[in-house]
This record gives C-alpha cells, structure tokens and sequence, in this order.
C-alpha cells in the first residue's frame, strides 16, 4: 500500500515512517511505539501487519472529535477488505458482518437495542451468582496444588464458563470457546485457523438453540420483537461472546497483577480500605485490555487534525495510547474512580454493557482472593510476558504459588495463612 499518513493542504510535513504494531516488540513494551505515533502528531501512521497500514490517534480530543462525529466516519470496512489480502492475519478482527460493531445509524441502532435488551434480562445478583460458582469450580480445581498460572487456569477459562453459561451451551463446551479467542486474537498465523474454529462453535450453539430454547442470550436474540435474522442473530453471538471473553479476561488477569505483591492493594483487600474497583479502574486508565479497536473509515478523504485521511483505511482510537499519555499530563494524579477514561468508547459505539463487565470483574477477584488469601507472584510484574497481536494488551501466564487448600463452605472462613503476599 502507498503510504497515505499525508499532510492536509497546507500542514507541516508529518513523520513517515510506519510504527510495526505487528511485532514481538510491541507486546513487550507498547509505550514505545505509542510514543513513535505520538511523535507523529494527533494522527500517527502504523502497520497492523506487514503491509497492512492504519492511522491511530493518540490524542484525546482527536480522538472525541471522530467518536461524536458520525457524518464523516463510518464503522463500515468493506472497501478496505476489498484490498486487503485474504490471508491477512488480521482481517478475522476487522472483516465485516452484519452485527453492531460494524454497523451505522438506523442499522446500528436497530442491532444495538436487540444487545441491550438481552443483556438487559440478566439480573445482576444471577450474574455475581453464576461468577461465584465458576471461580469455586476453577479453584476447586487448582487450588490443592498450591500453584497456578492465573490466566490459563484462572481469568481465560473463567470467562469462558461464564459466557458459554450466559448464551447457552454446557460447560464442557468451554475450552473451545477460550482455544478459538486466544487464537483468532492473537493475529498470527493461526488467526485464520482460530476464526474457522470460533465460526464453528457459534454456528452449533446456534443450531442448538434454534432447536431448542432456554434462559439464554442466544435465545432471547432469536425472539426478540425486532426480528433479527438467523444470519443476524449468528453474527451478534460471534461478535458478543468475543467482546465478553477476551477483553473481560485480559481486564481480570491484568489488574490481579497489580494487586498481587503489592501491600498498597492486596494487604487492604480484607478491609475493604482499598477495594478491587480500584486496581480494575486502573487497568483500565493505564493498561486497558483492549488497546487498539476502535477502529472507523472516512466516508470519504478527509483533513483531520493535521492529516489527510484516505477513505478505505482504518482509522483506529488507540485507547491504550490514551490512558499512557493522560497518566503523563496529569502526573500520576487522579482520583481512583475516576472514569474519564476512553476504554468504554464514546459515542453511539460505546460499550452498552460495561456494568456487567465490572460486576464479573470485581467479584470474580474477591471471590479468588477470599479463597485464596494468600496468593503471592512467582515473578515480578516487570519480568511477566504479554501476547502479541495489535489489538489487545493481554498477559501470557501470571504465575502464582499459595497455601494449598480445598474450597468447602464460605470461604470467608478460609483457614490459610493471612500473611500478606511478598
């Protein structure tokens, strides 16, 4: 592709050289090649893959700016996939399917009432009450060892009991769901291998509740009065249950990294002096799990904030750019709830079930940590390792050891040591 990161008539020259998000290097230190696009202006110029550009905004009000403005940009992706190869690693992320995410106006209000209004039957207490069970069952299964890797047997196989309860198939189908995310995120090149198989376990949770309906997402999205499609309905479960699984995992096993080995949050989770929101609302301010889709096109080329934006580009809000740089303006000092944070999105796309992504975030770590009291890291978080893939900032494993225990009755009652973690 010709490099488009052109200046608008008139505008200083930009710096050219793409930054390669596409790389090993990224997931090690992502504040580096976000500081690469920062130094590019408002609008940066990347690779999402060799060869595949996209401008990324890393400035707040650039940001806002396209976010509230629906004339000029469009979620629509189907021009750029007409020039994108076929095997690209990660047209699986990007692709277009008629759902929400990549939909405008009437459509789009249309798809998104049908999301709210299913999630809207899940009521709160039935929520904590199914997190409650899925972290008892993951604990009863690791906890007599007295060592576990809190994401491959924790935080990515909890989302996944979780979803795969809520839409509508048993546990035993829940590897599945989790093996597919993991490959299909990641962007390499298994992406496609892991879009065939997510496809696949969309379309038989489908067929199934075609078949026959139950208290589940998927059935209520089969019903709803606005009469969604059965294509319709498969592409809103291929597109909720990843958006459920894989940020809500990464939210959960990055801010246990923080509050694990350090005294100013795990040594005050008992006394509710500092509680979990706290290290959750800090993820997702500094290190948000999913960093970089928030991804539009210009309906047609355009000037904006310095730059000429060629319709039939990606156009992607890097909200973990966002967070980076607001902790460096403001110098570290905000209020820990503050929610002045992107990670949500804004606009008509914002996220419309964010609150059941907190409610299954916090009490999913106090539940753990009331099981289990005296987690301590196996490594400091300088030395944890982070998956590739332009997309998310998603941990590889989070090592931990504890006192061995098998979870019988409340575990407010745990008899493992108290000590607080090293």
């Amino acid at each position: 592709m010709n490099h488009p990161h052109a200046p608008a008539p008139g505008a200083p020259a930009a710096v050219t050289g793409p930054v390669r998000l596409w790389e090993d290097g990224f997931a090690v230190d992502p504040y580096a090649y976000y500081a690469a696009l920062r130094a590019q202006g408002p609008v940066g110029w990347a690779e999402l893959a060799p060869g595949v550009g996209a401008y990324v905004i890393t400035d707040r009000r650039a940001s806002l700016d396209l976010l509230h403005d629906e004339r000029t940009w469009s979620r629509d992706p189907r021009a750029w996939e007409a020039t994108v190869p076929e095997d690209s690693p990660v047209l699986g992320m990007l692709r277009w399917r008629p759902n929400a995410l990549f939909a405008d106006g009437a459509v789009h209000a249309r798809y998104r009432a049908a999301l709210t209004d299913a999630f809207d039957l899940i009521e709160p207490h039935d929520l904590r009450e199914r997190v409650l069970r899925s972290v008892d069952t993951l604990v009863s299964r690791m906890g007599p060892d007295g060592s576990a890797d809190l994401v491959s047997q924790f935080s990515r196989p909890l989302m996944a009991l979780i979803f795969n309860g809520l839409f509508g198939l048993p546990d035993s189908e829940s590897s599945r769901l989790n093996d597919s995310l993991a490959l299909l995120m990641e962007g390499g090149e298994d992406c496609v291998r892991g879009e065939e198989e997510y496809g696949r376990y969309v379309l038989e949770l489908i067929a199934a509740k075609t078949a026959e309906r139950g208290d589940d997402i998927t059935s209520h999205l089969l019903d709803h009065p606005l009469g969604l499609s059965p294509e319709e309905v498969t592409w809103h479960v291929f597109l909720t249950l990843g958006a459920g699984h894989e940020p809500t995992s990464n939210l959960v096993a990055n801010a246990l990294s923080r509050i694990l080995g350090n005294p100013a949050y795990y040594s005050t989770l008992t006394s509710g002096s500092r509680p979990v929101m706290d290290a959750v609302m800090e993820v997702l301010r500094h290190e948000t799990p999913l960093a970089n889709y928030g991804v539009y096109y210009a309906r047609e080329s355009v000037s904006f904030h310095g730059v000429w934006v060629r319709s039939a580009v990606p156009v992607i809000v890097s909200y973990g750019a966002l967070g980076h740089f607001a902790e460096r303006e403001q110098g570290g000092a905000h209020h820990p709830h503050d929610a002045s944070h992107l990670s949500w999105s804004a606009g008509e796309h914002a996220c419309p079930v964010k609150h059941h992504a907190l409610l299954i975030a916090t009490t999913a770590i106090e539940r753990l940590t009331q099981w289990l009291p005296d987690l301590e890291p196996v490594l400091p978080r300088s030395e944890l390792t982070w998956r590739p893939g332009p997309f998310h900032r998603s941990l590889k494993a989070l090592p931990v050891r504890f006192t061995p225990r098998v979870p019988d009755g409340d575990p407010a009652h745990a008899t493992t040591s108290q000590e607080t973690p090293r």
